[in-house]
């Protein structure tokens, strides 16, 4: 027992003793004779100027602490700005005997006036680089602590406890001389308040960036007794420049271990252009609508891991468009991907670059491309698994509705299900698939459409008004390479194109058929445009090497039969077509496809896409005309009879009134 008793009093003493040297040999010991020494190593470590213009104090107990002011961490020769780190004034003050047991107690941790200087010279230094260890030596240092960290098996601390924290009239400046750009943070405050392991902590941070407001504050936590292990609630809401406000809530899984998160983000609505204004900043993207990109909002569930991550009940608001969407992406080394969008509508013309003026245009034809050659090695390696649905869509000025895609991808070919849409009075479906397993690219397309009406599409699309009528086509084409000149010169494939109830506008053929039979008195003159009319139009074609042949294209209309055939060269953009209208005896319209005998007055349609050219074949004409082929009045004229028996008009009016509907001419 005495044995005992006096180890308690040698205990006893021995603290007594160090709290009395704690206490009494800060009082006594001249801490700032130490400042040059300690600017000099400093100064020595870093290559930079150190120093320490104000008072530096040290106390021991009850809470060991440090306080200076006036810091000064240079910057090397070369720089604008003298100081590469500079505060005002710091403190902190730690509990020392809990430290004994692992419990680390923060009274106060306080800075001052901190500034941070991050300048990049002309020459293309920057203020950083030197700090820190080598590269190397960093990497095995990350390596020693990670070892350690996962021997001891979490933070070796056992409560942590700070009264408070205070970082105020903080500022960072960045200066790239190299670009000729400014950006500063001033007025920086970092708020923490009683914060402990077991409890929420409430954050507060705020700042002025570019004089522009910028806020963070919300609660983390509580964190647990065993730091980066367990659940980590949050609750944050961020503003900025008073055009922006996000709101992030969820919980944090386990994140030295095995990180996991589960999260809400949610954007309140706000203006891209008004938040780049006030950051100075030219808005990235110019588009042909100035009025665009103008409100932006987004909402999504967001769960992940380091290995995969997955988007729920996300709405994407831009302008007056909607668009709901999951998505989810894993073994990101070798992306699998899927996704299920819905887009309410959009016109996305009013998104497209503003059109190029034509000296730009010229310009840039007249430039070699010079374009790199596509490494498809990514997409070979991504699986893809998607849905989309748009329920209005305008592209290019064709309005569509209904959109559902459906695709899907691996090992570099990429499947387009059938894609359904309906369209001017119509519907249509694409299928397509896109090859990337070797170099150039290759493309399979099928088409089908039904019902379509044509002369609103192509007024909208191509600005042209040249047909009418609906529209069946059905289509297989084939191409391969990466560019548009490429692409044009391998198209191949065939299909066929049938119009129905229509007219072809700007040409007059049965026209044409009456001026080469002015003799027989036939010839009449009006104001309209020309136009030729039909029941039934029939396309069948073919491709190869960019060139689309047709060598038995028929026109049903009454009183003229016409056949074409001949060639549209893509790449070049040019037409060689011979067109055979006949001028025969029958009445009959759709559904007659039995040749007729007549005049036959070929059409040659030549020129370019752009600016294509018609007219008559008067060599083949006279030729007919010395072979006898002509009709003879008397015949035209019991056809007119036939066609009018039973109606009280003469013979002279109807056949007027026939000759004006059949060749109508402007």
């Amino acid at each position: 027992m005495k044995a005992i008793k006096w180890a308690l009093i040698v205990c006893g003493v021995l603290i007594v003793l160090v709290i009395a040297a704690l206490i009494i040999v800060p009082q006594f010991v001249d801490i700032q004779k130490y400042k040059p020494q300690l600017e000099r190593k400093v100064t020595e470590a870093t290559g930079r100027p150190f120093t320490l213009g104000g008072d530096f104090d040290l106390s021991l107990f009850p809470w060991a602490g440090i306080s200076f002011s006036d810091l000064h961490l240079g910057n090397p020769e070369g720089f604008e700005e003298k100081d590469f780190v500079s505060i005002e004034s710091f403190e902190v003050r730690v509990k020392l005997l809990p430290l004994i047991t692992r419990d680390i107690q923060v009274k106060r941790f306080m800075v001052e006036g901190a500034r941070i200087v991050l300048e990049t010279g002309k020459d293309g230094r920057t203020s950083w680089e030197g700090l820190g260890p080598p590269p190397a030596e960093a990497k095995e240092g990350v390596k020693e602590k990670k070892a350690e960290g996962e021997k001891a098996g979490g933070l070796p601390i056992k409560d942590f406890i700070l009264g408070e924290l205070a970082i105020t009239k903080g500022s960072v400046l960045w200066l790239d001389h190299t670009k000729g750009e400014r950006r500063e943070i001033t007025d920086l405050t970092i708020r923490l308040e009683d914060v402990s392991l077991d409890k929420p902590i409430t954050l507060f941070v705020s700042s002025l960036v570019d004089k522009n407001p910028v806020s963070l504050e919300g609660t983390i936590g509580p964190v647990g007794k065993d730091p980066g292990k367990g659940i980590i609630p949050l609750d944050l809401k961020a503003q900025a420049l008073e055009e922006i406000a996000l709101a992030l809530s969820g919980i944090i899984t386990s994140p030295a271990e095995k990180p996991q998160f589960d999260l809400t983000i949610a954007v309140s609505p706000f203006s891209p252009k008004k938040l780049m204004e006030r950051l100075d900043l030219p808005f990235p993207v110019k588009t042909k609508d100035p009025k665009v990109i103008e409100k932006v909002s987004f909402k999504a569930g967001m769960k992940g891991t380091p290995d995969a991550v997955s988007v729920s009940k996300g709405t994407l608001v831009l302008d007056d468009s909607t668009l709901n969407f999951s998505a989810g992406i894993k073994e990101l080394d070798k992306p699998n991907i899927t996704f299920d969008l819905a887009l309410d509508g959009i016109d996305l013309d009013r998104y497209l670059p503003p059109p190029e003026n034509g000296g730009d245009k010229k310009e840039a034809e007249a430039k070699p491309s010079g374009r790199e050659k596509t490494d498809y090695t990514p997409l070979r390696k991504l699986v893809l698994d998607g849905a989309a649905t748009i329920g209005n869509l305008k592209i290019s000025n064709a309005r569509i509705q209904n959109l559902s895609i459906k695709c899907t991808g691996r090992n570099g070919v990429f499947t387009l299900e059938p894609a359904t849409l309906d369209l001017y009075g119509g519907s249509a479906a694409i299928k397509g698939l896109l090859n990337v397993k070797e170099d150039t690219p290759k493309t399979n397309v099928d088409i089908t459409t039904d019902g379509i009406q044509v002369n609103p599409f192509l007024r909208d699309v191509m600005d042209k008004d040249f047909l009418e009528g609906t529209v069946k086509a059905d289509l297989a084409l084939q191409m391969s390479g990466d560019n548009a000149e490429v692409i044009k010169k391998s198209l191949s494939g065939g299909g066929e194109l049938l119009f129905n109830d229509g007219a072809i506008k700007g040409i007059d053929l049965a026209g044409m058929v009456r001026n080469a039979k002015a003799a027989f008195g036939l010839a009449e003159t009006g104001g309209e445009k020309p136009r030729t009319d039909f029941s039934e139009l029939r396309v069948p074609f073919t491709a190869a090497k960019g060139v689309v042949s047709t060598q038995e294209t028929k026109l049903t209309s009454p009183l003229i039969r016409v056949t074409a055939k001949g060639d549209a060269d893509i790449p070049k953009e040019t037409l060689d077509f011979r067109i055979e209208p006949k001028f025969v005896t029958t009445l009959k319209g759709q559904g007659d496809m039995a040749d007729r005998s007549g005049i036959t007055v070929p059409v040659l349609v030549t020129g370019t896409f752009s600016s294509p050219k018609f007219a008559p074949d008067l060599k083949s004409l006279l030729k007919q005309g010395l072979e006898g082929k002509l009709p003879k009045p008397e015949d035209i004229k019991e056809t007119l009879q036939k066609s009018l028996e039973g109606e009280t008009k003469s013979l002279e009016e109807g056949a007027k009134d026939l000759m004006k509907g059949l060749f109508k001419s402007q």
